[in-house]
């Protein structure tokens, strides 16, 4: 089993910003060439526009913020794109000595809420500004996605562009409220761009035991064997019931598409920002420690915070 425990809160933002009035969701940890832990987040404006920017933090103790970014590094697209309700960064990895970001793309829908779909983005300064590759999506609904993709796990894996994304089956309407369900699927690339799909379903749903969606896959390999932090979640009472709410899951995989859920433990949960919901991982290893960055309560509304593998 593996076991963490909750070192504290880390931030959230305190409304100084326009653009940053609230939330600091989807927390994704990057070590930096120069040794600080870089910790890109989304943050919302008064119209729940999502931007993302990033604040610098110890690597040895990730509670101590050295640096607030006082900027977003990628924003919203024009009126009319897939991106013009806001961006929400999902993955970063490194190619060809550029920071590259998978992003997740919001468009705002009437009847739904949302539609998301994933764009890519580039950085030549380690992540201080971005740029837009495309004026479209990468992924996007289709014919194996029904209504919206995002927050794709990107990896280059045995010469391969591997993803593993969320893919929404339907919407419900629950409590007069519209309810997305979505599973993770996975696709493949050869340049990282251009991604080849069949619906395959890695995590599925699990409508017995209360999981109707599935959150934000976060995906490493060690030791040759695939392994997966996830949140799941039912589709009723989940905004404010901590049963029925996001809880961190933990899955390994020996072919990257067959997942197995294992065990996990994470002590201090019932901390005062995260005691009804915690999710949105992201994993980063620093010399001998293991942190995992997570949300809590409102989706990020109450920011994110780290806990530390327990060896």
């Amino acid at each position: 089993m593996l076991k963490f425990k909750v070192v504290n809160h880390i931030y959230k933002p305190t409304g100084e910003y326009e653009w940053s009035l609230s939330h600091a969701q989807v927390p994704f940890a990057y070590l930096h060439p120069e040794g600080f832990i870089r910790i890109f987040f989304a943050t919302r404006d008064s119209n729940s526009c999502s931007s993302t920017s990033f604040i610098d933090v110890d690597p040895h103790d990730p509670t101590k913020i050295l640096y607030k970014h006082n900027k977003p590094v990628l924003t919203k697209g024009d009126l009319g794109y897939f991106d013009d309700s806001g961006t929400m960064p999902s993955w970063f990895i490194k190619h060809n000595s550029k920071l590259r970001l998978y992003y997740t793309a919001w468009n705002k829908s009437k009847e739904a809420s949302y539609r998301l779909s994933i764009g890519i983005a580039e950085s030549d300064d380690e992540g201080v500004t971005f740029k837009k590759l495309y004026k479209g999506p990468l992924l996007d609904r289709s014919i194996h996605d029904n209504i919206w993709v995002g927050q794709p796990c990107v990896l280059f894996d045995e010469g391969i562009w591997k993803m593993w994304y969320l893919s929404c089956e339907k919407i419900e309407y629950i409590d007069n409220h519209p309810e997305p369900f979505y599973n993770v699927k996975y696709a493949t690339s050869t340049d990282g761009i251009d991604w080849k799909r069949n619906g395959e379903i890695c995590i599925p749903f699990n409508h017995k035991n209360g999981v109707d969606s599935i959150g934000r896959p976060f995906v490493f390999k060690e030791h040759g064997i695939y392994k997966m932090f996830h949140s799941n979640r039912s589709a009723h009472g989940y905004r404010d019931n901590p049963n029925k709410s996001y809880n961190i899951c933990y899955s390994e995989s020996i072919d990257g598409l067959i997942w197995e859920q294992k065990q996990l433990s994470i002590e201090g949960l019932n901390n005062e920002w995260c005691n009804v919901m915690n999710e949105y991982t992201s994993l980063i290893n620093v010399d001998e420690k293991t942190f995992l960055f997570f949300n809590g309560n409102g989706f990020g509304e109450s920011g994110f915070g780290v806990a530390e593998l327990i060896k």
